[in-house]
């Protein structure tokens, strides 16, 4: 045989040399749960290893990743039930600890980039990512953008660096990118939750933040898992109304549309390798099933081989540090 493929398997050297695909510290962003306390530590349940964070706590850990070589962290705030409402006035509070979190942080890290969530569910005493008319229960769109676009508004001047709008909101995009713009606050950059499917892996997310819908679904607006076309849809009229990044969540189920949005966008994709699949690789490897390092940097490497860029995952610290001694 002339045409013998293990020849470039070979040797560890061989392999390194033609691999396609890698996975770097630069490539992972990684989420964080936020508490309005001065210190705590609080573990959650269904997200063995992963923590919601005061202040004290949420500044080391993002020294940690830093000097780990993690660019990003996505912040997400833990609101108590008492400042819950329908129309999630805690989310424009200027006193509200979330943009305390997000001054600080860029204070002490210039150079950590902040990325911040814009939707209602944290907020909302219904648990939705949008405003619900009390009558139909609907979720209203164009009523929402409004509290959308002054969220963005509030943690862009705060200092964020990059806004994450994960509502699913027709029309979101253009209507934060036209504030922000109006506002003088035009190098903010936008990652879209462009493809951000209706998906049963969002349960320990949701545990974390206590943010469950309190009735139906998110159907009427997160996407179809059965649509794959409708994602490059929603991507076109995101990259055109002024995202910067656009996103897939979840990931691993996705990894079709990853890469059928590489090959058809021009703008750079992140995945998010979302609470649910988290959770499984923890469940497999605490009964003893599967190697954590090894399952999580082929989970990984199959987001970039799919086509993403960056990476949300609640797996960047370790990763980083597995990177490092590596």
């Amino acid at each position: 045989m002339h045409i013998r493929p293990r020849r470039n398997r070979k040797t560890t050297s061989l392999r390194e040399m033609v691999c396609e695909s890698g996975i770097f510290c630069s490539d992972l962003l990684a989420p964080l749960f936020v508490l309005d306390q001065v210190s705590g530590r609080e573990p959650i349940t269904t997200l063995p290893g992963q923590f919601r964070l005061g202040m004290a706590e949420l500044l080391n850990e993002c020294r940690e990743l830093q000097n780990l070589g993690v660019p990003a962290v996505a912040l997400f705030p833990v609101v108590q039930n008492n400042l819950k409402t329908k129309n999630g006035k805690a989310a424009l509070d200027l006193n509200f600890f979330y943009y305390r979190v997000i001054s600080e942080i860029r204070n002490k890290f210039p150079n950590l980039s902040v990325m911040t969530d814009v939707a209602l569910d944290p907020y909302s005493s219904d648990g939705h990512d949008g405003i619900v008319d009390s009558k139909t229960g609907e979720i209203l769109n164009d009523e929402t953008l409004e509290v959308l676009g002054q969220m963005a508004l509030l943690q862009a001047r705060a200092g964020a660096s990059i806004i994450g709008p994960s509502d699913m909101m027709d029309g979101r995009i253009e209507y934060i990118r036209n504030i922000l713009e109006s506002e003088n606050q035009k190098d903010i950059n936008i990652m879209a939750y462009s493809a951000k499917y209706a998906s049963s892996f969002y349960g320990p997310f949701r545990d974390a933040l206590d943010s469950a819908p309190k009735f139906g679904d998110k159907k009427s607006y997160q996407m179809d898992y059965r649509n794959k076309r409708e994602a490059l849809r929603e991507a076109l009229l995101d990259q055109q109304e002024g995202a910067d990044i656009l996103m897939v969540k979840p990931g691993l189920a996705y990894l079709d549309v990853i890469s059928y949005l590489r090959e058809n966008t021009q703008l750079p994709i992140a995945a998010y390798n979302v609470s649910g699949e988290y959770a499984m690789v923890k469940a497999a490897v605490a009964s003893g099933w599967a190697n954590e390092e090894n399952m999580v940097n082929e989970i990984l490497t199959s987001f970039k081989r799919a086509g993403a860029k960056i990476i949300l995952t609640y797996h960047a610290k370790d990763a980083a540090l597995w990177l490092q001694k590596n």
